[in-house]
């Protein structure tokens, strides 16, 4: 059974379906300020500092946030997409549940704020990731020592990062985590249906809606954007999770069931009756720290951390 804890995510998801319900003419300012309230999920990580930096982007600087646990490495790093479906939320709205993360691994991470859709789409956020992840690579950090991981559109963009320097042919991250990963942007999943009355949020016109003011004039087949279309050999390993009640459950179950076909270590945690990137609640519900805690462990050994 899921813990009385966690259902205030779903309860939060709940209030912010009803919101944009009620005003389905919601403009983009007023959208995005109602996803970021989901900051307010998560517990102050005890034992992290903050320092808010800026890199060289592909069209102007990036605007990022260093998540530091007190006794972590700084050799190792976590770089951290956002999720919010492209077009919604920052690096301030993550950095808490980076923050947990960087501490339960013992290591740095570091919170990007990517371009967002509509003003910037596809491949922008992209473009925005492999620079962050290049720029790690200028300060000293080896491929070999840096891990993607993100939430949602965040948990597709750290894995589009990693597909994206395999295309390149150059040094991909040693591991890569999704939380509840959007990798199905046309909402066809069987989930989508069996699953509507459970997920309080995530439903098919909202899949549909930021898919299309993601893509832009791209196509959603696109393997470096809908990650569904992609050829997973080669990968590096995968932490991916999702919760049970997840209109996007069997989309990550049929991700990792494929990137093992191709040969892909692949780590899958499906918490039952949980919410979409339940991790939110990290310091307050236990499903959550508990996700946490298996990440930090998967991490530190694929970043060679004792």
């Amino acid at each position: 059974m899921p813990s009385k804890e966690s259902d205030a995510l779903r309860a939060h998801f709940q209030s912010m379906s009803d919101r944009m319900a009620a005003n389905p003419q919601m403009d983009l300012v007023t959208l995005r300020g109602t996803l970021e309230e989901l900051h307010e999920r998560a517990a102050e990580p005890t034992g992290v500092t903050y320092e808010e930096i800026t890199i060289d982007g592909p069209a102007s600087e990036l605007p990022a946030i260093w998540c530091i646990p007190v006794d972590g490495t700084d050799d190792r790093v976590i770089l951290y997409t956002h999720g919010g479906g492209f077009v919604t939320n920052t690096r301030h709205s993550h950095r808490k549940l980076a923050g947990h993360l960087a501490k339960a691994t013992g290591c740095r991470a570091l919170v990007l704020e990517y371009r967002l859709a509509p003003e910037a789409t596809f491949p922008a956020q992209l473009e925005d990731a492999v620079a962050a992840f290049a720029w790690l690579v200028e300060q000293g950090i080896a491929p070999e020592h840096i891990a993607t991981a993100g939430d949602s559109a965040g948990g597709n963009l750290a894995t589009a990062v990693a597909l994206k320097l395999r295309e390149d042919g150059r040094p991909q991250p040693a591991a890569v985590v999704g939380f509840s990963p959007w990798y199905d942007l046309e909402g066809t999943g069987s989930t989508m249906d069996t699953n509507a009355d459970k997920d309080a949020f995530v439903q098919r016109p909202v899949v549909q809606h930021l898919g299309s003011q993601f893509i832009g004039d791209a196509s959603l087949q696109d393997p470096l954007a809908n990650p569904t279309y992609a050829d997973l050999a080669g990968l590096p390993p995968l932490f991916l999770t999702v919760g049970g009640h997840e209109t996007l459950l069997d989309s990550v179950e049929q991700f990792a069931d494929r990137a093992k076909n191709a040969g892909v270590e692949v780590a899958l945690e499906v918490a039952e009756g949980q919410q979409h990137v339940y991790p939110f609640m990290a310091g307050r519900a236990p499903e959550a720290d508990s996700t946490i805690a298996d990440a930090g462990r998967w991490l530190r050994s694929r970043l060679g951390l004792s």
